[in-house]
């Protein structure tokens, strides 16, 4: 499977089931407890987006969650990590069986997060950015007792517009730099991407988050940037004007997140990089995984909390990851 465009620019195929669960149930889907999982690979910074976001909002117990193993072939994620290979509440090897029981044929990208319909067996949608806004603004009447305001309505043009520049630049950023085809195609990307990483390390001296005094969506969706960039994005898809650990305001900003419940504690560095080494054939091929980076700094001080701030608002921390959700020892970063 290719992914580097061989033409020059990487353009991120966009075409999402954009179905939703809402509380009203306008869709066809209304929230149920008990009723969906979402489907995700502690790999993906899309993924790892929605974990965090269920984890800090409390929905463990009315959406369950089903963990895809780090790597893929051209036909789908896999639940290699149960047991027998199959996802033990919906009973699938592959995550396309899902896809397809909802579309026959489904020809667009197979990809997590996905929620899927426990009773059909039917993926509702895999429409990423959306899934976490409606994790926090349609699940409501189940978030835990004091679950952050990720998305408050008062702060929603301001965390869109940062979300915008932030997909762009960053998130989807690194992608256009890593798959880029050219060399003008790869220095144009790498160029806009360092030109808004030093933006952000501008905004980021003088605040906590990047809007307003508390966690928000936005900085959710740059974190799991943050937290492979080094992993990957700097050797791997040749993002190395600076580590991230050469940056000191969004070492800093990181590292707070990080050492945030619900940030570090779902992050795994080992399927990180089996995920970007193994899968990208084209600009790994002999599929070997780098030993490093170093984690041990993750846990280092920050000094953020001069900038004051409150990362929960009125709001408090999530209670430690269910058993089964905890990042397997040596995958991540401990104290």
């Amino acid at each position: 499977m290719a992914y580097v465009n061989p033409q020059g620019e990487f353009n991120r195929d966009q075409r999402y089931i954009t179905t939703r669960i809402t509380a009203d149930g306008r869709d066809g889907y209304p929230v149920e407890p008990g009723r969906y999982r979402l489907v995700v690979a502690r790999a993906c910074p899309w993924a790892n987006r929605a974990i965090i976001v269920r984890r800090l909002l409390g929905l463990e117990d009315v959406l369950s969650m089903g963990i895809a193993g780090p790597t893929h072939d051209e036909r789908s994620w896999t639940f290699d990590l149960d047991p027998d290979g199959r996802d033990p509440v919906l009973g699938i090897e592959r995550l396309q069986e899902a896809y397809f029981k909802r579309i026959p044929g489904y020809e667009k990208g197979i990809t997590v997060p996905a929620i899927v319909d426990v009773p059909t067996g039917q993926v509702v949608t895999n429409d990423f950015a959306q899934i976490t806004l409606d994790l926090s603004g349609e699940w409501t009447k189940f978030h835990r007792t004091g679950a952050p305001k990720l998305y408050p309505e008062e702060l929603r043009d301001q965390i869109d517009k940062v979300n915008r520049f932030v997909f762009a630049d960053v998130n989807n950023g690194v992608y256009r730099a890593g798959f880029a085809g050219t060399q003008e195609a790869y220095e144009a990307a790498y160029e806009r991407l360092f030109a808004r990483l030093d933006k952000l390390s501008e905004l980021l001296a003088g605040q906590r988050y990047l809007v307003g005094d508390t966690i928000t969506e936005a900085d959710v969706r740059l974190f799991t940037t943050l937290a492979r960039f080094d992993a990957a994005y700097h050797g791997h898809f040749k993002c190395n004007r600076s580590k991230l650990t050469e940056m000191p305001v969004l070492w800093a900003y990181a590292r707070d997140l990080f050492q945030t419940p619900g940030f570090g504690d779902t992050t795994d560095f080992v399927h990180i990089k089996q995920h970007y080494y193994i899968v990208h054939k084209d600009i790994n091929p002999t599929g070997i995984v780098p030993a490093g980076p170093d984690l041990s700094g993750w846990l280092t001080e920050h000094g953020r909390e001069k900038l004051g701030g409150r990362p929960f608002g009125d709001g408090t921390p999530p209670p430690p990851p269910p058993p089964a959700e905890v990042v397997p020892a040596g995958h991540g970063v401990t104290p």
